[in-house]
C-alpha cells in the first residue's frame, strides 16, 4: 500500500461523511438561520462574542487539534496501520464528529450553556456536580500530558546543533506569537478588522514572529524552566478575555496548522511514500503483564482523530458563545472534526513511511511521536526544494503550536468547570458565601487546574497518556449519552448517539480496570513512585467511580424522559442570561 492511495481513500470517505451524514443530522434536527444566537444575545466582549465562520472554525480546530491526532495514531501503529486507519474513519464520522456537532448544537440552543450546565438541565443538579468534578480532574491530565510534550519541543539538546537551533527558534516563535496575538486582538477590537484584511494582518504577524524566532533562538536545556513558563502563559490565557488573546492566537495558529497540513498533503501526493509498517500485527502483542490487546488499547490510544470527550468542552465552553449564525454549527462542529481526521491520517502515513520495512512503531526511532511526525514532513518539505533549516523550524514550531492551542483552551475550560462547582442557586449570587466566592474566582480556579497538572507533568507524558486516553473516552461516552437525553427531550432522534456511547463505555471501563490492575502490584516496590504510579492510581480510581455513577444517572434519566417533553422557546433579548 502507498501513502497517496490511503490519503485519497480517507479524503473521499471523510468528505462523504460530512456531505451525507453530517448534513442529514443537520436536516433531521433542524436549524434556524434567523435565530438570535447566544453570542449576539449575551454579547459582552469577553466570552460571548459573535464572530465570523472562519474565526470560529479556526478557534474550534486549533483548540481540538492538539497533540492527540499526531500522537495517538503514531503510538497505535504498534498494531499495524490498518486498525488505526479504520478507527480514524469510523470513529471520526460516526463518533467524534457527531459528538462535537451535537454538543455545539445543544449549547447554542440553550443560551450557550457549558456541558456542565446542560447536564444539570437534562440530567439533574447532582449529575452536574459529579460531571464538573470529573471535568476538573480530566483537564489536569490534559494539562500534564500536553505541557510535557510542548516543553520537550523547546528544550535545546547538547550535541545536536540542528535540533538545538530548531527548538530554540520554536521557543522564540511561540513567545512572539503571544505578543502578536495581543496586538491582533487589540487591532480587531479597535479597528473592527474583518475578512481579507484580518487575514492579511495575521499573515504579516505570523511572518514577523517566524523571522524573529529564526534570528533570535532561545537556547534553554532545562525542561522544567519551560514547564513553568508554559504554566504562566496558561494562567493568563485562561483569565484574559477571549477576544484579546485566545481567539486571535487561535486565528494565527490556524494559519500555521493549515500550512503544516498543506506541506504534509503535498508531500504525500508528490512523493507517494510506500507504507513500510505492517498492515496488521495481531490482536495481542507481547506476553504477561506487558501484553497489549487491540481491544481496548487502540480505542483509547487514538482519541483525538477519532472521538474525544475534550472536544465537547470546547464546543460548549467557548465556540458556542461565538457562533453568530446557526448555519455555522455544522462546518464548525462536524467539519473541524473531519479535518482533524485528515491530520490523523497524515500522521499515520508519515510514521508508516519512515518505519523500517515490515516493522512497527518501535523501529521508526527513539524520538517522541511529535519528532517522528515533524521529521517526516520536514523531509517532504526539503524534497520540495525548501531549505533544511526552514523545514525543521517550521515543523517543530507547528507541532508545538498544535499542543499549545489545546492547552490554553483546556486551561480555560478547566477553570470554568471548577468555577461552576461553586455557583449558587440564585442568579445574582446572593446565596454564595465568601469561601465559595473565593474558590469560584477565575484566578483561583485556574491555579487549581494548573498546579496539579504541573505536578503530573513531572512524571512525563508516557506515564500519563494511557490514563488521559481512558479519561478522554469516558468523557466522550458520558457526553454522548447526556446529549441523547437533550435530543429525546426536545423530540429529536438520538439513537445515533446511544450506540457510540455504549461502545465507548465498555472500552473505557475495560481500559481503566486494566490500568489499575497493572499499578496495584507495584505498590511498596522500588518501581512505585507517587508522582507517577501513585497519582495515576488516585486519578484512575476517581475517574472510574465518577464515570460509573454519571453513566448510570444519564441512562436512568434517558429512560425516564418522555419524547418531546421539552418545548423549545425561541431566543429573544428578554431571556435571562445563563450563569456561565
Amino acid at each position: 500500500m502507498n501513502g497517496l492511495t490511503l490519503l485519497i481513500i480517507a479524503v473521499v470517505v471523510l468528505a462523504a461523511g460530512y456531505l451525507l451524514y453530517g448534513r442529514w443530522l443537520q436536516k433531521t434536527w433542524g436549524i434556524d438561520p434567523k435565530a438570535l444566537t447566544p453570542a449576539k444575545q449575551f454579547e459582552d466582549g469577553k466570552d460571548y462574542a459573535p464572530s465570523d465562520r472562519l474565526s470560529v472554525f479556526a478557534h474550534q480546530f486549533s483548540s481540538i487539534c492538539g497533540a492527540g491526532p499526531v500522537t495517538g495514531p503514531i503510538i497505535a501503529c504498534v498494531f499495524g496501520w490498518l486498525p488505526a486507519f479504520l478507527w480514524i474513519l469510523v470513529g471520526g464520522i460516526f463518533f467524534g464528529a457527531v459528538q462535537d456537532f451535537t454538543a455545539l448544537y445543544a449549547s447554542v440552543r440553550n443560551q450557550g450553556k457549558s456541558m456542565g450546565l446542560l447536564i444539570e438541565k437534562y440530567i439533574g443538579r447532582y449529575g452536574r456536580r459529579l460531571f464538573l468534578l470529573f471535568c476538573w480532574l480530566f483537564t489536569m491530565l490534559v494539562v500534564a500530558a500536553f505541557t510535557d510534550m510542548v516543553a520537550g519541543t523547546f528544550v535545546s539538546k547538547a550535541g545536536d546543533d540542528a535540533t538545538t537551533y530548531a527548538n530554540g527558534a520554536t521557543a522564540t516563535i511561540n513567545i512572539a506569537f503571544i505578543v502578536a496575538a495581543v496586538i491582533m486582538g487589540i487591532a480587531c477590537a479597535r479597528l473592527q478588522l474583518r475578512g481579507i484584511v484580518k487575514f492579511l494582518v495575521a499573515i504579516v504577524l505570523f511572518v514577523a514572529s517566524f523571522a524573529v524566532g529564526m534570528v533570535f533562538p532561545i537556547e534553554t536545556p532545562n525542561k522544567i524552566t519551560w514547564d513553568i513558563a508554559i504554566m504562566v502563559y496558561l494562567f493568563f490565557a485562561s483569565c484574559v478575555p477571549m477576544t484579546y488573546l485566545k481567539q486571535p492566537r487561535d486565528y494565527l495558529c490556524f494559519i500555521v496548522l493549515i500550512g503544516m497540513i498543506v506541506f504534509a498533503f503535498v508531500g504525500v501526493v508528490v512523493y507517494n511514500p510506500t507504507l513500510q509498517l505492517n498492515m496488521f500485527n495481531g490482536f495481542v502483542l507481547g506476553e504477561g503483564s506487558s501484553a497489549k490487546m487491540l481491544f481496548p488499547v487502540l480505542f483509547v490510544t487514538i482519541a483525538c482523530g477519532a472521538v474525544s470527550g475534550f472536544h465537547s468542552l470546547v464546543s460548549t465552553g467557548t465556540s458556542s458563545k461565538t457562533i453568530a449564525n446557526e448555519r455555522d454549527m455544522l462546518p464548525v462542529g462536524y467539519g473541524s472534526m473531519v479535518l482533524e481526521c485528515v491530520v490523523a491520517t497524515l500522521a499515520l502515513i508519515c510514521v508508516a513511511a519512515v518505519a523500517t520495512a515490515g516493522g512497527d512503531y518501535s523501529e521508526v526511532g527513539t524520538g517522541t511521536p511529535f519528532s517522528v511526525f515533524s521529521t517526516s514532513v520536514a523531509s517532504f518539505m526539503e524534497q520540495l526544494g525548501l531549505p533544511v533549516v526552514f523545514s525543521q523550524v517550521f515543523m517543530t514550531m507547528a507541532v508545538s503550536t498544535l499542543a499549545l492551542s489545546s492547552l490554553d483552551a483546556v486551561a480555560r475550560i478547566g477553570a470554568m468547570s471548577f468555577q461552576e462547582l461553586f455557583l449558587g442557586e440564585k442568579a445574582d449570587g446572593s446565596d454564595v458565601n465568601p469561601v465559595r466566592r473565593f474558590l469560584g474566582s477565575r484566578w483561583v480556579a485556574t491555579l487549581l487546574v494548573l498546579v496539579p497538572g504541573f505536578l503530573l507533568a513531572l512524571g512525563g507524558y508516557n506515564n500519563i497518556w494511557a490514563l488521559f486516553g481512558s479519561a478522554n473516552q469516558l468523557l466522550a461516552a458520558m457526553v454522548l449519552i447526556a446529549l441523547s437525553v437533550f435530543l429525546k427531550a426536545t423530540g429529536r432522534k438520538g439513537l445515533m448517539l446511544v450506540i457510540p456511547a455504549c461502545f465507548m463505555l465498555v472500552v473505557v471501563f475495560v481500559s481503566l480496570v486494566s490500568i489499575l490492575v497493572g499499578i496495584v502490584p507495584t505498590i511498596g516496590t522500588a518501581d512505585f513512585s507517587f508522582l507517577k504510579q501513585g497519582l495515576q492510581l488516585i486519578f484512575g480510581v476517581l475517574l472510574l467511580v465518577l464515570g460509573v455513577i454519571i453513566a448510570v444517572s444519564c441512562f436512568k434519566k434517558r429512560a425516564e424522559t418522555a419524547f418531546g417533553s421539552e418545548k423549545e422557546e425561541p431566543l429573544n433579548a428578554a431571556t435571562e442570561r445563563p450563569l456561565a
